[in-house]
């Protein structure tokens, strides 16, 4: 049975959504749980050091943020790596039945040998596809919209700029929308999306006072205050609000400017969506609205056996009961 707690705190579990799985991050662990080909789920928990531990002024508010966020990029590339191996293997296994006894032997032979040099050559393809990924985002984020923007002011003759600076806010909103809408509809995304769904659903289960079974899952909602979609939507708020008080006409210059502003724009974010994910009143649910809303579009209605993995996931690395039994203790008495 389903039940709502009047207090609700955020338990600190968060994770992401991976190839035909979910990841768990609970502190300095995490899970990666991954439905197989043969519909096994495989488990693989290991420990995650942060850029900031032990270090006391990158844990500082406003600070902390940024060194969270890429984080966050590293450990989700990584995972989303582990994850494809499973169906990559598949494929091999595939191609491999036509092959002769000799031929997998000497395959098998050749695949333990270059085991170093292959895990070398993955986290080189991590760290470029991050770096990649980083500089795609600025530059159709960042970059475009204030180019367009110019464009604008220059064909038009406006000589505001706040008036310039809310074009560029619009043009760079349409963009994200675009963006999001787009990737939506591809058919690999539209199930990565219901697994996004799946970890969305477990955490709120959770959160909200009742058991972690796959019932009370696909009750709960799939929406959550500290999604990334919500982090990102927060970025590109927070960022018009400082790139109108911050007026800077060259252009090369205003580029450069935003570049630099993005780091501050990632804390205060990031300290924002904290704040939501552990409160709840009337500037939080504003806040949160939109972040929401546009979470309707990045997370799907999961079915059971994906609400099972998201289970196996946070059990990996969450003590979901001792959490509810904390819960209880702290709800005050009616």
């Amino acid at each position: 049975m389903q039940k709502e707690v009047l207090l609700m705190k955020s338990s600190g579990i968060g994770g992401q959504a991976v190839l035909e799985g979910i990841m768990m991050k609970n502190q300095d662990r995490y899970a990666v749980a991954v439905r197989k080909p043969d519909q096994e789920i495989e488990v693989c928990v290991k420990e995650y050091k942060s850029i900031a531990k032990g270090r006391k002024l990158l844990n500082l508010p406003f600070i902390r943020g940024i060194f969270s966020f890429i984080d966050s990029l590293v450990l989700g590339m990584s995972t989303l790596m582990y994850s494809s191996q499973f169906y990559e293997e598949e494929e091999e296994n595939e191609t491999g039945k036509k092959e002769s006894e000799n031929e997998k032997e000497l395959k098998k032979s050749e695949k333990n040998s270059d085991n170093a040099f292959k895990d070398t050559t993955e986290s080189v393809i991590m760290t470029v596809t991050v770096i990649f990924s980083v500089i795609l985002a600025l530059g159709l984020f960042v970059v475009l919209p204030s180019l367009i923007s110019d464009f604008a002011k220059k064909k038009f003759a406006i000589s505001s700029y706040t008036a310039v600076a809310v074009i560029e806010s619009v043009i760079k909103l349409i963009l994200f929308l675009l963006y999001i809408i787009l990737i939506s509809r591809m058919e690999d995304i539209q199930r990565t999306f219901m697994y996004h769904g799946a970890e969305h659903k477990c955490i709120n289960c959770i959160e909200h006072g009742n058991e972690l079974n796959v019932e009370n899952v696909l009750k709960s909602s799939r929406l959550h205050k500290r999604c990334g979609t919500s982090f990102l939507f927060l970025v590109m708020a927070i960022s018009i609000v400082f790139f109108i008080m911050i007026p800077v006409q060259q252009p090369a210059l205003k580029i450069l400017v935003r570049l630099l502003l993005i780091p501050v724009i990632a804390g205060v974010s990031y300290e924002v969506l904290r704040f939501a994910g552990s409160h709840d009143n009337l500037f939080v649910k504003v806040v949160s609205a939109p972040g929401l809303a546009l979470q309707k579009l990045t997370t799907k209605e999961p079915d059971p056996q994906m609400a099972e993995v998201a289970i196996k996931a946070v059990e990996a690395v969450f003590d979901w009961r001792e959490y509810l039994k904390n819960l209880e203790e702290d709800e005050p008495e009616k």
